[in-house]
Parts: structure tokens; C-alpha cells; sequence
């Protein structure tokens, strides 16, 4: 199995960036930290690490002093667990219909999962089982209508509605599966040069300032992947913008994803809208997206867009599945790629029980929304020096690969109960008082910190503050 410091530099030589840099990494603990038979803590620790660290490149980039990354295995991990109460309260996360059911019968075992959260697809995948969206209708209700259907059929009916629904399957499966393959073929984080444009330097910094100040980063994301990048860029000192459309859902973990980021509602659809956001990427630095591959095309901003738009500009591109194979467009979260790439079921072998298992954490999220901001840097700094316009693309489901070639935990489901207490901040918020988890990367010299509370989509205008000093950063340039 995999140790932190090996998984860290498999990431740190997967992004290009400087050796020497790793000498200034701490990493304490080991697996397990939370019950699992994957190396979920190495797996938290090291794509957290990564991305700090590269924060801490970025500064010394600006002014040439290097500082050290320490991040505790425990934390790391339990940052992944996404915890948080809003006054006092601990949001309920999952929709009652959402999870994994038996289905096919005795005839055709097997088991799918449904992602109801949002509740045009619950509505949907209940009308697919003949079901009212009603409150009469219950989870016995789906697990009987579940009987009728075969688990791939289901899902395939599914996907053809544009709903979330993944059959489970074992590793060997997923491994002959069309798109498993195209994920086996596929980099686990990829940094392209889709652009030519001139170098943009980045400014120098004070010496207390953040390693990010002065850059600015559109994150057009909702569901944790992404959002957890935009968080990590925005504790690094960036000004992050998060742009929600008016007319699409969001789930509550966005009071604690939201922490340290302006929030804007933009309609991407409306003339005003195009022309919103066209300006506030004609000043940022960094675009993050979690569209589905074609979305934000439709809309003028994809990323041959956005580099003929802004030239010089690094393109962030989160998938479920990954950018090529036959489900490159399909819809998917964390936990339905653990049901359909085979985690469900390694997990239930390895405790004993017959019922598929799920990963302790959403880590594939979490995990992803890191090496997205690892990303997001390393093309950062290679835009300064030779120039260029950068697209990187990561996915959940390769992420998951990853985690498979971190190995097995032997004693895994022995690990400790889990504690929170040791690691929670409070603070204010547009929400309510917010209790969440303080940032699990320790920087010697410039301490991770969100300097905006969170807030809810639409109190701040689609516009880039123009408060800052001029000593923040280099914003307008170029």
C-alpha cells in the first residue's frame, strides 16, 4: 500500500512541478483513519498536500522563498467527510429516496442506486418506475417497482431520461466496460496548452500576503468536486467567484463549500447574463466548470472559448466519467461512480456483508476537487513563465482508478470512531453560525484562511471587487 509521501509524489511529478519543492512537505498518520478497506486517508492527505503545496509554489514563484506544507492524515480525511452544522443544526445531506436498492428479482439479481437529491431527479426517476412524486409514495414503494427491472436496463432507461442512476458492478466489470476502459487510457490529471498567448507574470507579494492574492477565479460549480477546488484556491488567498444560474438547485453542503468565495447569480442564457460573465472572464485568471462536456459550449464559454476570449487563461474541466469513451456526457456523482466502477461492491467483500458497501467519504469528490486545484496551479505557473492558454480535465471516475492503485488497508474497518471536535471553526455567515472543519494544510508562513464568510447565491454582484490594494496582486494585467 501506498504511504503519503509516495502518493504525493506520484501527483507532484504527474503536474510538472519541482522536485525540490517536496523537501518542504510534512505528512504525519497513516491509514486507516476512517473505516475502509482503500487507502481513503492516503488519498485525502496526499491530493490535499498537492494542492497546498503548489499554493506554496505559486508564492515562492512571487517571492522566492519557500515555506513549509504540513497536513495530518486524520484531518485530511475527516475534511473529506464534508461536516458541518449551521446553527446548530446538522443538515440533512441525502434525499430519502436516494441510495442503492435490490432489483431484477431472484431470476436477475442485482442493485442500483439512485441520486435523488435534486428533485427533478427524483421526480424522474420516479415516473420511470410508474411512481407519484408524492408523499404517500415511500422507499419500499421503489425497491418493489426496482423488482421489475434489470440493473443495467435501469440504468441505460435512465441515462436515456438524463437521470442518475448507476448499476452496481464488481472491478472486473467496470475493468471490460467500455467506458472503464477509456478511463484506464486516460491521465489522471491533464494540463494541455490549447492557446497561445504571451506570458502574464504574476506580481510580487509581501511577505505576509497569501499565495494566491491577486488571482481570480471563476468557479461555476455546485456539486462538492468543484466547489472543494474553488474553497481550497480561495483559502490559498484568491479571489473566487462562485456563479450560480438562477434557475439550477443547489444541495446545503454549499454553506460549507462556499466559504471564502463572493457568490454571483448569472444567467448564462439571457443576453445581460453572456455579457456578465463575458466581462468577469475578460479579468479572471482561472475558469472552473462542472457542466456536462458540451454545456458550457452551447453557451459561448467552453474552452477554446474562453482562451480566444481571454488568451493566457487556465480552463478547469470536472466530469463524472470521464472526457472520452461512450459516458463522457453521462451525468454521475461520487457515489454513483463508486456503485458503477465497481467500489460498492470491493468495499461489501471486504467487511463481510452481502450489501453493497459505501466508501466512508465522498473521496472521490474531495479527492478530485483537489487535484483540481492542483491543476489549476501548475498551469498557473506554467502560463507565467512560457505563456499560453491551459485547459486541465479531471474526473471522478479516474480519480477512483487512482485510489484502487493505492492499494488494500488489511485492518482497515479497525479504524478509530470518528472525532471531529479537534478540528472545527466557527464563524458567521450569510447562512447562519457555521461550524465547519478548519483547513486541513498547515503553511509555515502564510496560513491557510477564508477571509470571506459564505454566503448565499446572489449577494454579491457579477462584478470583481476593486477594493483591493495594489500591492494585491496583478488581476488586470494583461
Amino acid at each position: 500500500m501506498s504511504n503519503g509521501h509516495e502518493a504525493l509524489s506520484g501527483l507532484w511529478q504527474l503536474a510538472g512541478l519541482a522536485p525540490d519543492a517536496l523537501d518542504h512537505a510534512r505528512l504525519t498518520g497513516a491509514d486507516p483513519v476512517l473505516p475502509s478497506s482503500f487507502a481513503v486517508g492516503v488519498a485525502a492527505q496526499s491530493s490535499i498536500a498537492a494542492a497546498a503545496l503548489a499554493a506554496a509554489e505559486v508564492r515562492y514563484a512571487r517571492t522566492g522563498r519557500r515555506q513549509t506544507v504540513s497536513v495530518d492524515m486524520r484531518h485530511a480525511a475527516l475534511d473529506c467527510c464534508g461536516y458541518f452544522t449551521i446553527d446548530g443544526r446538522k443538515p440533512v445531506l441525502w434525499e430519502k429516496f436516494s441510495g442503492l436498492y435490490p432489483c431484477g428479482g431472484e431470476a436477475s439479481p442485482g442493485w442500483v442506486r439512485i441520486h435523488a437529491n435534486f428533485e427533478h431527479h427524483r421526480d424522474g426517476a420516479l415516473a420511470l418506475l410508474g411512481l407519484r412524486a408524492d408523499e404517500s409514495t415511500t422507499r419500499e414503494h421503489v425497491a418493489e417497482a426496482l423488482r421489475g427491472w434489470r440493473a443495467q436496463d435501469f440504468e441505460q432507461a435512465a441515462a436515456d431520461a438524463g437521470l442518475v442512476v448507476a448499476a452496481l458492478r464488481t472491478f472486473d466489470e467496470w475493468d471490460r466496460h467500455p467506458q472503464g476502459r477509456a478511463i484506464a487510457a486516460a491521465p489522471l490529471l491533464a494540463i494541455e496548452r490549447i492557446g497561445e498567448a504571451p506570458p502574464r507574470p504574476l506580481s510580487p507579494l509581501a511577505a505576509d500576503e497569501a499565495p494566491l492574492a491577486g488571482i481570480r477565479v471563476l468557479d461555476l460549480t455546485r456539486i462538492l468536486a468543484g466547489p472543494v477546488c474553488g474553497r481550497a484556491l480561495a483559502a490559498y488567498g484568491a479571489d473566487v467567484m462562485l456563479v450560480n444560474a438562477p434557475r439550477l438547485p443547489n444541495i446545503e453542503a454549499i454553506i460549507d463549500t462556499s466559504r471564502g468565495k463572493l457568490s454571483a447569480l448569472v444567467d448564462l442564457r439571457s443576453a445581460d447574463g453572456h455579457a456578465a460573465f463575458a466581462a468577469l472572464l475578460s479579468q479572471a485568471h482561472v475558469v472552473v466548470q462542472g457542466y456536462r462536456p458540451g454545456g458550457l459550449e452551447a453557451l459561448g464559454f467552453g474552452p477554446d472559448d474562453a482562451a480566444r476570449l481571454r488568451p493566457g487563461i487556465v480552463y478547469v474541466s470536472l466530469s463524472a466519467y470521464g472526457h472520452g469513451g461512450p459516458w463522457a456526457g453521462r451525468r454521475g456523482f461520487d457515489s454513483l461512480v463508486q456503485t458503477a466502477s465497481g467500489f460498492n461492491h470491493a468495499e461489501a467483500q471486504a467487511a463481510g456483508v452481502a450489501q453493497p458497501k459505501a466508501l466512508p467519504m465522498q473521496i472521490l469528490d474531495y479527492a478530485t476537487g483537489y487535484l483540481m486545484a492542483l491543476g489549476a496551479q501548475a498551469a498557473l505557473l506554467r502560463q507565467s513563465k512560457d505563456g499560453g492558454s491551459w485547459h486541465v480535465r479531471v474526473s471522478l471516475a479516474r480519480t477512483g482508478l487512482w485510489l484502487r492503485g493505492l492499494g488494500r488497508v488489511a485492518d482497515g474497518f479497525s479504524a478509530p470512531a470518528v472525532r471531529f471536535d479537534d478540528y472545527l471553526e466557527e464563524s458567521d455567515s450569510g447562512y447562519g453560525r457555521l461550524v465547519a472543519l478548519r483547513h486541513p494544510a498547515q503553511f509555515s508562513e502564510t496560513p491557510a484562511r477564508w477571509a470571506r464568510p459564505s454566503m448565499p447565491p446572489g449577494s454579491h454582484p457579477p462584478v470583481w471587487p476593486a477594493s483591493r490594494p495594489e500591492s494585491y496582486g496583478s488581476a488586470d494585467a494583461g
